[in-house]
């Protein structure tokens, strides 16, 4: 009798839930947080992988960003690096076929760039 009631504690405390050792999350946006109990700051899981470097490789020679404020357009004519640029010259809006336009600055392509 003594040797059932003996299982039966013992097969109850291996049934019964018992409280996680873990601690409950509070994890930052790289799986890590800082340890109040021991100090420090630790990591619980790898962080998210970084997407793969841009390939730039497909775009045009007219379309790839260059230094200073201007692009070369095959044609020699020079697009604005961007809208900003395009304002300070007193271009803005720039239409298809004028000097300044790029299909980089025309967001919609209805073919008026910074609007």
């Amino acid at each position: 009798m003594r040797a059932w009631a003996g299982i039966l504690i013992i097969a109850s405390q291996l049934a019964w839930p018992h409280a996680a050792a873990a601690h409950s999350g509070g994890l930052n946006a790289e799986g890590c947080h800082n340890d109040r109990k021991n100090g420090g700051y630790h990591c619980h899981r790898s962080p998210a992988p970084r997407p793969p470097p841009r390939d730039d490789s497909y775009m045009l020679q007219a379309d790839r960003p260059s230094q200073g404020q201007g692009r070369q357009v095959n044609g020699g004519q020079t697009s604005y690096a961007n809208c900003s640029a395009a304002r300070a010259a007193g271009a803005a809006p720039v239409r298809v076929g004028e000097p300044g336009y790029g299909r980089h600055l025309d967001r919609d392509g209805d073919g008026v760039g910074c609007e």
